[in-house]
Protein backbone atom coordinates (compact mmCIF):
# COMPACT_ATOMS: atom_id res chain seq x y z
CA UNK A 1 0.00 0.00 0.00
CA UNK A 2 1.19 3.31 -0.69
CA UNK A 3 0.74 6.13 1.96
CA UNK A 4 1.59 9.68 0.66
CA UNK A 5 3.49 11.95 3.67
CA UNK A 6 1.60 14.54 5.64
CA UNK A 7 2.70 18.22 4.98
CA UNK A 8 -0.05 18.98 7.59
CA UNK A 9 2.39 19.77 10.60
CA UNK A 10 5.22 21.30 10.85
CA UNK A 11 6.89 21.57 14.14
CA UNK A 12 9.63 23.79 13.28
CA UNK A 13 12.48 22.25 15.32
CA UNK A 14 15.50 23.52 14.90
CA UNK A 15 19.19 21.96 14.86
CA UNK A 16 22.72 23.04 15.18
CA UNK A 17 24.56 22.87 12.22
CA UNK A 18 26.07 19.57 11.91
CA UNK A 19 29.88 20.27 12.67
CA UNK A 20 33.01 19.81 9.84
CA UNK A 21 36.00 19.02 11.27
CA UNK A 22 38.18 22.06 12.08
CA UNK A 23 41.78 22.45 10.58
CA UNK A 24 44.16 20.49 10.97
CA UNK A 25 46.61 23.10 13.09
CA UNK A 26 42.85 24.42 14.65
CA UNK A 27 42.53 21.10 16.14
CA UNK A 28 45.72 21.68 17.15
CA UNK A 29 45.91 24.21 19.36
CA UNK A 30 42.37 23.53 20.46
CA UNK A 31 43.18 20.53 22.20
CA UNK A 32 46.56 21.67 23.23
CA UNK A 33 44.82 24.71 24.62
CA UNK A 34 42.31 21.96 26.26
CA UNK A 35 45.06 20.28 27.88
CA UNK A 36 46.45 23.56 29.44
CA UNK A 37 49.72 22.83 27.60
CA UNK A 38 49.47 25.40 24.50
CA UNK A 39 53.55 26.29 24.44
CA UNK A 40 54.35 23.04 26.76
CA UNK A 41 57.93 22.92 25.62
CA UNK A 42 57.67 18.84 26.24
CA UNK A 43 54.82 18.40 24.09
CA UNK A 44 55.90 15.67 21.48
CA UNK A 45 54.10 14.18 18.80
CA UNK A 46 53.01 11.07 19.80
CA UNK A 47 51.06 12.97 23.08
CA UNK A 48 49.61 15.17 20.44
CA UNK A 49 48.30 12.14 18.22
CA UNK A 50 47.02 10.64 21.50
CA UNK A 51 44.69 13.93 22.26
CA UNK A 52 43.94 14.25 18.50
CA UNK A 53 42.19 10.53 18.81
CA UNK A 54 40.39 11.54 21.63
CA UNK A 55 38.76 14.72 20.25
CA UNK A 56 38.03 12.57 16.93
CA UNK A 57 36.09 9.91 18.87
CA UNK A 58 34.49 12.65 20.96
CA UNK A 59 33.36 13.83 17.44
CA UNK A 60 31.59 10.70 15.74
CA UNK A 61 29.77 11.85 12.75
CA UNK A 62 26.26 11.29 14.05
CA UNK A 63 24.01 8.77 11.99
CA UNK A 64 20.68 8.77 12.31
CA UNK A 65 19.67 4.60 11.76
CA UNK A 66 15.50 3.83 11.09
CA UNK A 67 15.27 0.02 11.69
CA UNK A 68 12.60 -2.03 11.46
CA UNK A 69 11.11 -5.24 9.87
CA UNK A 70 9.83 -5.30 5.81
CA UNK A 71 7.10 -3.37 6.02
CA UNK A 72 6.52 -1.18 8.90
CA UNK A 73 6.74 2.19 7.31
CA UNK A 74 10.71 3.27 7.49
CA UNK A 75 11.31 4.80 4.42
CA UNK A 76 7.87 7.00 4.98
CA UNK A 77 9.75 7.93 8.74
CA UNK A 78 12.32 8.99 6.64
CA UNK A 79 10.44 11.00 4.24
CA UNK A 80 8.73 12.54 7.17
CA UNK A 81 11.62 13.54 8.93
CA UNK A 82 12.56 15.29 6.10
CA UNK A 83 10.19 18.01 7.05
CA UNK A 84 11.75 18.70 9.89
CA UNK A 85 15.71 18.21 8.82
CA UNK A 86 17.70 18.07 6.47
CA UNK A 87 18.63 14.30 5.65
CA UNK A 88 19.92 12.66 2.97
CA UNK A 89 18.87 8.71 3.01
CA UNK A 90 21.21 5.82 3.03
CA UNK A 91 19.95 2.71 1.64
CA UNK A 92 20.40 -0.65 4.06
CA UNK A 93 18.23 -3.43 2.36
CA UNK A 94 19.74 -6.20 0.79
CA UNK A 95 17.29 -6.74 -1.69
CA UNK A 96 17.36 -2.85 -2.67
CA UNK A 97 20.94 -1.85 -3.59
CA UNK A 98 20.34 -3.99 -6.69
CA UNK A 99 18.64 -2.24 -10.03
CA UNK A 100 15.78 -3.73 -11.05
CA UNK A 101 12.88 -5.34 -9.71
CA UNK A 102 11.59 -2.18 -7.87
CA UNK A 103 7.93 -3.69 -7.62
CA UNK A 104 9.02 -6.96 -5.92
CA UNK A 105 11.68 -5.41 -3.95
CA UNK A 106 9.35 -2.94 -2.94
CA UNK A 107 11.66 0.35 -3.51
CA UNK A 108 10.60 3.97 -2.88
CA UNK A 109 9.34 5.22 -5.96
CA UNK A 110 11.15 8.83 -6.93
CA UNK A 111 7.71 10.33 -6.61
CA UNK A 112 7.08 9.56 -3.04
CA UNK A 113 11.20 10.76 -2.18
CA UNK A 114 9.66 13.74 -2.55
CA UNK A 115 12.92 15.16 -3.54
CA UNK A 116 15.07 13.39 -0.54
CA UNK A 117 18.19 12.46 -2.08
CA UNK A 118 18.58 8.60 -2.12
CA UNK A 119 21.99 6.41 -2.04
CA UNK A 120 22.46 2.86 -2.33
CA UNK A 121 18.88 2.11 -3.68
CA UNK A 122 19.37 0.70 -7.54
CA UNK A 123 22.92 1.32 -6.91
CA UNK A 124 24.52 -1.67 -7.63
CA UNK A 125 24.86 -4.12 -11.00
CA UNK A 126 22.30 -7.07 -10.23
CA UNK A 127 24.94 -9.62 -11.85
CA UNK A 128 24.61 -12.91 -10.11
CA UNK A 129 26.76 -12.07 -6.46
CA UNK A 130 26.03 -10.73 -3.24
CA UNK A 131 27.26 -7.50 -2.25
CA UNK A 132 28.84 -8.55 0.76
CA UNK A 133 28.73 -6.90 4.40
CA UNK A 134 32.06 -5.22 3.69
CA UNK A 135 31.41 -3.74 0.89
CA UNK A 136 28.48 -2.25 2.14
CA UNK A 137 30.72 -0.96 5.02
CA UNK A 138 32.74 0.75 2.70
CA UNK A 139 29.97 2.45 0.16
CA UNK A 140 27.75 3.25 2.58
CA UNK A 141 30.65 4.82 4.97
CA UNK A 142 31.82 6.86 2.11
CA UNK A 143 28.38 8.14 1.68
CA UNK A 144 27.82 9.13 5.11
CA UNK A 145 31.17 10.91 5.17
CA UNK A 146 30.01 12.95 1.87
CA UNK A 147 26.59 13.80 3.33
CA UNK A 148 27.99 14.76 6.76
CA UNK A 149 30.57 17.46 4.80
CA UNK A 150 27.37 18.84 3.21
CA UNK A 151 26.21 19.68 6.23
CA UNK A 152 23.52 17.06 6.16
CA UNK A 153 22.26 14.60 8.65
CA UNK A 154 22.55 10.99 7.08
CA UNK A 155 19.79 8.36 7.24
CA UNK A 156 20.60 4.88 7.26
CA UNK A 157 16.73 2.89 6.72
CA UNK A 158 16.48 -0.43 5.88
CA UNK A 159 15.72 -3.99 7.58
CA UNK A 160 18.92 -5.72 6.64
CA UNK A 161 20.46 -5.88 10.21
CA UNK A 162 23.60 -7.29 9.06
CA UNK A 163 24.47 -4.42 6.76
CA UNK A 164 23.71 -1.82 9.75
CA UNK A 165 26.20 -3.87 11.88
CA UNK A 166 28.86 -4.12 9.82
CA UNK A 167 28.28 -0.11 8.92
CA UNK A 168 27.84 1.27 12.25
CA UNK A 169 30.56 -1.25 14.73
CA UNK A 170 33.62 0.15 15.25
CA UNK A 171 35.61 -3.09 13.70
CA UNK A 172 34.08 -4.87 11.61
CA UNK A 173 36.06 -8.63 10.64
CA UNK A 174 34.27 -10.23 7.73
CA UNK A 175 36.22 -13.75 8.40
CA UNK A 176 34.07 -13.43 12.02
CA UNK A 177 31.18 -15.72 12.24
CA UNK A 178 27.29 -14.19 11.54
CA UNK A 179 26.99 -12.65 14.73
CA UNK A 180 23.09 -13.24 14.36
CA UNK A 181 23.86 -16.94 14.04
CA UNK A 182 22.39 -18.56 17.30
CA UNK A 183 25.30 -20.84 17.03
CA UNK A 184 27.75 -17.89 16.97
CA UNK A 185 29.91 -17.25 19.86
CA UNK A 186 31.03 -13.77 18.27
CA UNK A 187 29.62 -10.90 20.49
CA UNK A 188 27.68 -7.92 19.13
CA UNK A 189 29.97 -4.76 19.84
CA UNK A 190 28.93 -1.87 21.24
CA UNK A 191 31.63 0.04 20.29
CA UNK A 192 30.90 2.45 16.99
CA UNK A 193 32.09 4.09 14.85
CA UNK A 194 29.55 7.10 14.59
CA UNK A 195 27.32 8.48 17.26
CA UNK A 196 23.86 6.78 16.53
CA UNK A 197 20.35 7.65 16.98
CA UNK A 198 18.43 4.12 16.17
CA UNK A 199 15.10 4.38 15.66
CA UNK A 200 12.52 1.15 15.65
CA UNK A 201 9.68 1.18 14.09
CA UNK A 202 7.81 -1.75 15.71
CA UNK A 203 3.96 -3.22 14.16
CA UNK A 204 2.48 -6.47 16.56
CA UNK A 205 3.17 -9.20 14.34
CA UNK A 206 0.03 -10.29 14.38
CA UNK A 207 -1.23 -6.67 12.49
CA UNK A 208 2.07 -6.90 10.36
CA UNK A 209 1.36 -10.54 9.15
CA UNK A 210 -2.42 -9.16 7.99
CA UNK A 211 -0.65 -5.83 6.78
CA UNK A 212 2.29 -7.66 4.75
CA UNK A 213 -0.30 -10.45 3.11
CA UNK A 214 -2.35 -7.32 1.88
CA UNK A 215 0.80 -5.99 0.88
CA UNK A 216 1.74 -8.23 -1.49
CA UNK A 217 -1.99 -8.30 -3.69
CA UNK A 218 -1.29 -4.74 -3.99
CA UNK A 219 2.15 -5.35 -5.00
CA UNK A 220 0.69 -7.87 -7.57
CA UNK A 221 -1.89 -5.18 -8.38
CA UNK A 222 1.24 -3.07 -9.39
CA UNK A 223 2.27 -5.11 -11.70
CA UNK A 224 5.04 -7.62 -9.85
CA UNK A 225 3.84 -10.20 -11.86
CA UNK A 226 4.88 -8.89 -14.79
CA UNK A 227 7.89 -7.64 -13.80
CA UNK A 228 9.24 -11.05 -12.58
CA UNK A 229 8.00 -12.50 -15.46
CA UNK A 230 10.34 -9.87 -17.75
CA UNK A 231 13.19 -10.94 -15.12
CA UNK A 232 12.87 -14.75 -15.81
CA UNK A 233 15.52 -16.43 -17.48
CA UNK A 234 15.04 -19.83 -18.16
CA UNK A 235 18.42 -20.63 -19.11
CA UNK A 236 19.66 -19.71 -15.36
CA UNK A 237 20.94 -22.75 -13.90
CA UNK A 238 19.06 -22.23 -9.97
CA UNK A 239 15.87 -22.53 -10.76
CA UNK A 240 14.52 -24.72 -7.86
CA UNK A 241 16.65 -23.82 -5.57
CA UNK A 242 15.95 -22.02 -2.74
CA UNK A 243 17.32 -18.49 -1.64
CA UNK A 244 19.82 -19.92 0.02
CA UNK A 245 21.78 -20.67 -2.86
CA UNK A 246 20.91 -18.04 -4.67
CA UNK A 247 22.64 -14.17 -5.08
CA UNK A 248 22.15 -11.03 -6.09
CA UNK A 249 18.83 -10.14 -7.21
CA UNK A 250 17.68 -13.94 -7.24
CA UNK A 251 17.49 -14.14 -3.86
CA UNK A 252 14.84 -11.51 -3.65
CA UNK A 253 11.28 -12.97 -2.72
CA UNK A 254 8.91 -13.23 -5.11
CA UNK A 255 11.89 -14.51 -7.40
CA UNK A 256 12.47 -18.19 -6.18
CA UNK A 257 8.63 -18.68 -5.50
CA UNK A 258 7.68 -17.51 -9.43
CA UNK A 259 10.23 -19.20 -11.09
CA UNK A 260 9.17 -22.62 -10.19
CA UNK A 261 5.55 -21.54 -12.01
CA UNK A 262 7.35 -19.77 -15.08
CA UNK A 263 9.21 -23.61 -14.95
CA UNK A 264 5.81 -24.96 -15.95
CA UNK A 265 4.69 -22.00 -17.43
CA UNK A 266 7.07 -20.14 -19.77
CA UNK A 267 6.21 -15.89 -19.71
CA UNK A 268 4.07 -15.47 -23.08
CA UNK A 269 2.38 -18.31 -22.99
CA UNK A 270 -0.27 -16.96 -21.03
CA UNK A 271 -2.83 -16.87 -23.85
CA UNK A 272 -2.18 -20.53 -25.23
CA UNK A 273 -4.29 -23.73 -24.87
CA UNK A 274 -7.33 -20.70 -23.67
CA UNK A 275 -9.99 -23.59 -24.12
CA UNK A 276 -8.24 -26.20 -21.92
CA UNK A 277 -10.05 -25.74 -18.44
CA UNK A 278 -7.69 -28.11 -17.18
CA UNK A 279 -4.61 -26.23 -18.19
CA UNK A 280 -6.02 -22.88 -16.76
CA UNK A 281 -6.79 -24.51 -13.37
CA UNK A 282 -3.17 -26.13 -13.08
CA UNK A 283 -2.42 -22.49 -14.30
CA UNK A 284 -4.33 -20.32 -11.53
CA UNK A 285 -3.03 -23.28 -9.00
CA UNK A 286 0.37 -22.90 -9.26
CA UNK A 287 -0.23 -19.13 -9.36
CA UNK A 288 -1.78 -19.26 -5.68
CA UNK A 289 0.80 -21.37 -4.74
CA UNK A 290 3.63 -19.12 -5.24
CA UNK A 291 1.67 -16.04 -4.13
CA UNK A 292 1.10 -18.04 -0.82
CA UNK A 293 4.84 -19.42 -0.70
CA UNK A 294 5.60 -15.25 -1.19
CA UNK A 295 3.55 -14.20 1.69
CA UNK A 296 4.76 -16.78 3.89
CA UNK A 297 8.40 -16.09 3.07
CA UNK A 298 7.71 -12.42 3.51
CA UNK A 299 6.40 -13.12 7.80
CA UNK A 300 9.35 -15.33 7.91
CA UNK A 301 11.51 -12.52 6.87
CA UNK A 302 9.98 -9.85 9.24
CA UNK A 303 10.21 -12.09 12.02
CA UNK A 304 13.57 -12.93 11.30
CA UNK A 305 14.30 -9.26 11.51
CA UNK A 306 12.26 -8.37 14.63
CA UNK A 307 14.66 -11.26 16.41
CA UNK A 308 17.70 -9.27 15.19
CA UNK A 309 16.65 -5.97 16.51
CA UNK A 310 15.69 -7.79 19.46
CA UNK A 311 19.33 -9.31 20.02
CA UNK A 312 20.91 -5.93 19.17
CA UNK A 313 18.97 -4.17 22.02
CA UNK A 314 19.37 -6.69 24.13
CA UNK A 315 23.43 -6.40 23.86
CA UNK A 316 23.42 -2.54 24.58
CA UNK A 317 22.36 -0.82 21.66
CA UNK A 318 20.16 2.15 22.27
CA UNK A 319 17.42 1.38 20.71
CA UNK A 320 14.30 3.79 20.93
CA UNK A 321 11.70 1.40 19.90
CA UNK A 322 8.08 2.86 18.47
CA UNK A 323 4.85 1.14 17.97
CA UNK A 324 3.15 1.88 14.97
CA UNK A 325 0.41 -0.80 15.52
CA UNK A 326 -2.69 1.51 15.68
CA UNK A 327 -1.50 3.06 12.19
CA UNK A 328 -1.36 -0.03 10.81
CA UNK A 329 -4.55 -1.82 12.16
CA UNK A 330 -5.97 1.25 10.87
CA UNK A 331 -4.34 0.26 7.50
CA UNK A 332 -6.67 -2.69 7.84
CA UNK A 333 -9.78 -1.16 7.72
CA UNK A 334 -12.15 0.55 4.85
CA UNK A 335 -11.23 3.95 5.66
CA UNK A 336 -7.14 3.87 6.78
CA UNK A 337 -6.39 7.13 5.21
CA UNK A 338 -7.08 10.02 8.11
CA UNK A 339 -7.21 7.40 10.88
CA UNK A 340 -3.55 6.16 9.70
CA UNK A 341 -1.99 9.45 9.37
CA UNK A 342 -3.33 10.81 12.81
CA UNK A 343 -1.99 7.71 14.86
CA UNK A 344 1.21 7.66 12.82
CA UNK A 345 2.31 11.26 13.69
CA UNK A 346 0.88 10.83 17.07
CA UNK A 347 2.90 7.46 17.91
CA UNK A 348 5.65 7.21 15.06
CA UNK A 349 6.66 10.83 13.65
CA UNK A 350 6.07 13.15 16.57
CA UNK A 351 8.34 10.90 18.78
CA UNK A 352 10.96 10.44 16.34
CA UNK A 353 11.10 14.73 15.91
CA UNK A 354 11.61 14.97 19.51
CA UNK A 355 14.39 12.15 19.58
CA UNK A 356 16.15 13.33 16.80
CA UNK A 357 16.32 17.35 18.23
CA UNK A 358 17.90 15.98 21.18
CA UNK A 359 19.71 13.87 19.74
CA UNK A 360 21.74 16.70 17.14
CA UNK A 361 21.44 19.10 20.34
CA UNK A 362 24.05 16.75 22.33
Amino acid sequence: MKFEPSSSHCYNYSFPPLPLPLPLTQQTQTLLSFAGKKQHPTMDYSTMSAALRRHHRLRKDKLVVIMGATGTGKSRLSIDLSEHFAVEVINSDKMQVYKGLDITTNKISVSDRCGVPHHLLGDVDQAHRDLTPSEFRSLAGNAVSEITARRKLPVLVGGSNSFIHALVVERFDSSDSDVFDERSNSPISTELRYDCCFLWVDVSVKILTDYLSKRVDDMLKLGMFDELAEFYNSDDSDHGNDSATRTGLRKAIGVPEFDKYFGKFKPGEENNNNNNNNNDQVRRGAFEDAVRAIKENTCSLAKSQISKIVRLKGSGWDIRRLDATEAFTAVMTSEPGEKFTENWERQVLEPSVEIVSRFLKE
